[in-house]
C-alpha cells in the first residue's frame, strides 16, 4: 500500500550563516503552519523524516546536530519543530534531500510514493528536493505557508516552477490531508 511521508528540510539549524538575517523573519512566519503540519502527520501515523545539513561536521550524528542547534541563539525556532522519538533522520551535505543520501531507499522501504516537503529554503533546498522527488516518480506537495525563504521573489518563482515543471501540488499546510494516500 502506497503512503505519504512528511519531509522536514534543514529546520535543525543554528542560523549561523551569511543570509540568516534575511531568512529568520520567514522562518518565524512559517513556524505555526509547520507545527500544525507536524502535529497532523503524527496524528495520522505518517512517517516524519527530518533531512538536515550536517554543517560540515562529518563525525556528527542527528543528536549532536540537534543539541548544537538547541544551544544556539535561535533555539526557540528549533525547539518548536524538533524531532520526536518516532521521527526519522537523514543527514545531507548538499542542497537536495536526495543527493547522495539514503532517502530514496528509506522511502521505498516505507512504501512512500508521495512526499510533503516543508522547511527551508524554498528557493534552494526545497526546490532541489522537489525536483529530485519528481525525477524519482514521487508525488510532491509543498505547503507554501510551511516553507521559509530568503528572497520572496525567488521563492514565488520556485513554487511556480515546482507546480508547473514538477507537477507539485502547491497548497497550504491546512489543506494537506494525510489520510488520503495520494495527498491530492
Amino acid at each position: 500500500m502506497a503512503r505519504t511521508a512528511l519531509i522536514v528540510i534543514d529546520m535543525i539549524n543554528t542560523y549561523d550563516h551569511d543570509d540568516a538575517d534575511l531568512l529568520l523573519p520567514s522562518v518565524r512566519a512559517c513556524l505555526p503552519a509547520m507545527r500544525r503540519l507536524l502535529a497532523h502527520a503524527r496524528r495520522c501515523d505518517v512517517p516524519v523524516i527530518y533531512v538536515n545539513d550536517n554543517f560540515g561536521q562529518w563525525r556528527s550524528h542527528h543528536g549532536e546536530i540537534l543539541e548544537t542547534a538547541l544551544r544556539g541563539p535561535h533555539a526557540d525556532l528549533v525547539r518548536a519543530i524538533a524531532p520526536d522519538e518516532t521521527s526519522l533522520f537523514v543527514v545531507k551535505a548538499r542542497h537536495s534531500a536526495f543527493y547522495e543520501t539514503p532517502l530514496s531507499y528509506l522511502l521505498s522501504q516505507e512504501s512512500v510514493d508521495h512526499v510533503v516537503l516543508c522547511g527551508q529554503v524554498t528557493e534552494q533546498c526545497v526546490l532541489y528536493s522537489a525536483l529530485d522527488a519528481h525525477i524519482r516518480h514521487l508525488n510532491v506537495t509543498v505547503p507554501r505557508d510551511a516553507v521559509a525563504h530568503i528572497h520572496q521573489d525567488l521563492a514565488e518563482a520556485a513554487l511556480r516552477m515546482m507546480e508547473r515543471n514538477m507537477a507539485a501540488r502547491v497548497t497550504t499546510a491546512d489543506d494537506v490531508h494525510f489520510s488520503d494516500t495520494t495527498g491530492r
